[in-house]
């Protein structure tokens, strides 16, 4: 699929034996991390079908399991949480750093930016293998006090502090809206972290192992991730879909969007994946909770939303476009009074996690990604010098 036999009459090729545009259906490594089933719409973390972590586990656990590939006992899931915490607090460097930047910084850029700074104290130190899960650790710790302090200070307010009793989730929405949330709150964006915790080798995981396969620090592969994750073709996709369905401006006008963005070959939103041929699992789940969530401010939004799938599956249901999971996650982080600019950086806090447990597997048997690009320029071209250009 996306492959194709190179023709090696050209002397230029003959080291290529195939070419797949965007490594497409091309395998660079094994993993034991997470499975997807494209035409099934199947997604397994580490064996576990991906609905019963969602309704039965939390984030922590969840991100212990994909890190270190056992499901916790009660005393290393305690440790684990300990140890997030520990890190979760902001210093008053991070709070200078974060006041020092312009308020209309994208959050992504933010967290970009706090993920390179906190790896300046260790300079020299940092030592490959023995010092990665510290780094992951840390970075995973920090991560929703960077994005919830960020979008408190651009709006004019403190920092709030975090509650040591409170979860990985409940403290974010703590931090960002000053208010202890309730059960319900915290245990949709519990879930919708667990949903984006792993998603096999999309690009910014393969970014991630791009980056460490050369041997540097965790912080620097978890940089080219973050800056991978926040294009609008991979996480960036989630804030486009709520400013498309905002465009489109009522279920009544859904059609003429369509047909209109068909004929310019525009992208819709939230559709299509390049593994899943049948309907993305966490879509489904997602589907869900965004009902249950919107209210009346948003009925007219996701009436809109409901409608562009209905139209979408009719004309492109059968060449396997349907939504994906970022279709509605923006719906639920929009219910739960996250801004939409935020919505790719709660992503990257999720997919921390998975970012990290691949940096760890691929280190026990590391290998230099290097694939090669086909040239098709000229050869033996005369140089001309500057005086006759």
């Amino acid at each position: 699929m996306g492959s194709k036999k190179i023709n090696n009459k050209c002397s230029l090729r003959q080291d290529y034996d195939y070419f797949s545009h965007g490594l497409e259906g091309v395998a660079a490594f094994e993993s034991s991390i997470s499975y997807i089933d494209g035409k099934d719409g199947i997604l397994i973390y580490r064996g576990i079908p991906i609905e019963e972590l969602a309704e039965k586990s939390t984030y922590e656990e969840t991100a212990y399991f994909l890190i270190y590939g056992n499901l916790p006992t009660r005393t290393e899931l305690k440790k684990f949480s300990s140890d997030l915490e520990n890190h979760i607090s902001l210093n008053t460097e991070d709070i200078k750093w974060l006041k020092d930047f312009p308020v209309a910084a994208h959050p992504m850029d933010v967290i970009n930016t706090c993920v390179s700074l906190i790896s300046l104290p260790e300079g020299g130190n940092y030592e490959v293998g023995r010092d990665d899960l510290k780094a992951g650790i840390q970075i995973m710790g920090k991560m929703p006090s960077y994005i919830a302090a960020f979008d408190r200070i651009r709006k004019g307010k403190e920092p709030i502090p975090p509650d040591s009793k409170l979860s990985y989730a409940a403290n974010f929405l703590w931090m960002l809206n000053g208010e202890k949330p309730k059960e319900k709150e915290t245990r949709i964006l519990d879930l919708c972290l667990i949903l984006h915790a792993e998603h096999g080798v999309c690009a910014s995981t393969f970014a991630t192992l791009v980056t460490s396969s050369t041997f540097t620090d965790v912080y620097s592969s978890i940089v080219s991730a973050i800056g991978t994750l926040k294009g609008y073709l991979h996480g960036g996709a989630n804030e486009q879909v709520i400013r498309m369905l905002e465009r489109i401006g009522g279920p009544e006008n859904v059609d003429k969007y369509i047909n209109n963005a068909m004929k310019k070959k525009e992208k819709i939103m939230g559709f299509g994946h390049r593994v899943y041929k049948a309907l993305d699992p966490r879509a489904r789940i997602l589907k869900k909770y965004a009902r249950d969530l919107t209210g009346k401010r948003d009925e007219v939004l996701f009436k809109t939303a409901l409608k562009v799938e209905e139209i979408m599956e009719k004309k492109f249901g059968p060449k396997g476009i349907y939504p994906n999971v970022d279709f509605y996650s923006g719906f639920v982080y929009k219910a739960l009074g996250i801004p939409t600019d935020m919505f790719t950086s709660i992503f990257a806090m999720a997919r921390s996690a998975g970012w990290i447990a691949h940096i760890l597997e691929y280190r026990e048997s590391n290998r230099i990604f290097r694939p090669r690009g086909i040239y098709n320029g000229p050869v033996n071209v005369r140089y001309i010098p500057i005086k006759e250009r």
